[in-house]
């Protein structure tokens, strides 16, 4: 197919069926299946429990490293799929990553060990994801932009939802239908696979120069350099893309960490507060919906905050949570109610900045590179993820508890605050 076929076939000067809105509840289906890697915290009990039926005994390390390196390959493939999203339109692209995330969950279910889920699911599923993920995003802003953050935040919604909806699934097919955990990876596998490919039939991005109607772009303010668009090799030399990647290494570190280790730092303080086996098992299972309601809804909070506030406000903002946060569960490492208000905090402030990102790079760099602009800022996030999850294992298996790490993540957003104030402001284009 000629590269103008393929352009026509992904671009149209009308809204889509149902209007625009559509693309962000499709988008926010996607994400769903997508983001079920944040889930890994409750069905990883499930997999020990597995690889110790057959003679294993996995140490924290072992059982983080599948978790750890799918979103470290999500973070460097999602830069690299960048131009393909681009060039073959939004619909191709999202159906190929949605299959391989799919295939990545099904061929988990034939690990054998926590090191065979790297290549089946890490690898297989890293991929899949990190080529999908940037897609609804993309497509999203650019139909949105008079409500770029809202939209953003809307559409990565499902992403965060995910964990919650695929935990209690996960619960419910091991305790109540008594299936084997391999199993039910099949079955997220198929769903997801089916799923996807469906949804991305519909994604399309709007002409070149297409405006809502009835809204016309803002004028530029007094003493304010007007609006360019950078090309990714000129966004790599600005100090506001350093900033930005800066600051959204340290959410991604706070917010994934804290999903990764939420459940066994929740029996960690549970036991240290005198709950009996019982009560915590159920207490941590309880406490996946609201930690997954804060983590999805923070994206459209903090996305409607980046379009009122700007970015660099935002993102201070949610520094000054994640230190509360961290200081209030260091210092009441055996309170259950410290436990709740951090990890809540934490997992809705990662998804603020999976909104502060993106808006923040459509904002500072402009829509016309924006597919390989943002694919480049997400690496923050792996870099977030892989720090994060190996500092906060070598904790547990060095330390013996997770405690310290909360001080290390308080520092860091100490630095993130100086960092958000110091460089997270609109560029300058140099020309000549």
């Amino acid at each position: 197919m000629a590269k103008n076929e393929v352009m026509r076939e992904n671009v149209t000067s009308k809204e889509p069926p149902g209007g625009r809105w559509m693309i962000v509840v499709v988008g926010m289906v996607i994400q769903l299946c997508l983001g079920a890697i944040y889930a890994y915290g409750a069905v990883r009990i499930y997999l020990l429990e597995y690889f110790k039926s057959l003679g294993l005994t996995p140490t924290a390390l072992d059982m983080t490293w599948p978790f750890i390196i799918f979103l470290g390959i999500f973070a460097i493939t999602m830069p690299l799929a960048g131009p393909y999203i681009q060039r073959f339109g939004p619909k191709k692209v999202c159906i190929t990553g949605g299959a391989l995330c799919g295939l990545g969950w099904f061929a988990a279910s034939y690990a054998s060990s926590p090191f065979m889920l790297i290549p089946l699911y890490a690898l297989i599923g890293g991929v899949g994801v990190g080529i999908a993920y940037g897609v609804a995003i993309t497509t999203s802003a650019r139909w949105f932009p008079d409500k770029r953050g809202l939209a953003v935040g809307l559409t990565v919604l499902g992403f965060g939802l995910s964990s919650a909806l695929i935990t209690y699934s996960t619960k419910y097919m091991v305790a109540t239908m008594h299936m084997p955990i391999m199993d039910v990876l099949k079955i997220f596998g198929v769903a997801f696979f089916i799923i996807t490919i469906l949804l991305s039939l519909y994604l399309r991005f709007p002409q070149a120069g297409w405006t809502p109607a009835g809204w016309t772009p803002p004028a530029p303010q007094a003493g304010v350099a007007p609006k360019v668009d950078f090309m990714r090799n000129e966004m790599v030399k600005t100090k506001t893309f350093y900033g930005l990647w800066l600051c959204y290494t340290i959410g991604a570190l706070a917010g994934l960490t804290a999903i990764g280790i939420s459940g066994p730092v929740g029996q960690e303080v549970m036991r240290n507060s005198g709950m009996a086996t019982a009560e915590i098992t159920s207490m941590v299972f309880a406490l996946v919906l609201p930690f997954a309601i804060f983590n999805g809804f923070g994206r459209p909070v903090f996305g409607a905050l980046t379009d009122k506030l700007n970015p660099r406000n935002t993102a201070i903002i949610s520094y000054v949570l994640i230190l509360a946060a961290c200081l209030l569960m260091y210092t009441f490492y055996s309170s259950v109610w410290a436990y709740i208000i951090c990890f809540s905090i934490l997992w809705g402030c990662l998804g603020g900045w999976l909104a502060i990102a993106p808006t923040a790079t459509a904002s500072y760099f402009g829509m016309k590179d924006n597919a390989k602009n943002y694919g480049l800022v997400f690496t923050a996030y792996g870099a977030g993820a892989v720090i994060g999850g190996i500092v906060s294992a070598m904790a547990k298996d060095i330390l013996g508890d997770y405690k310290p790490f909360f001080l290390i993540v308080a520092v860091l957003a100490i630095i993130g605050l100086i960092l958000a104030f110091l460089l997270m402001k609109p560029p300058i284009k140099k020309t000549g």
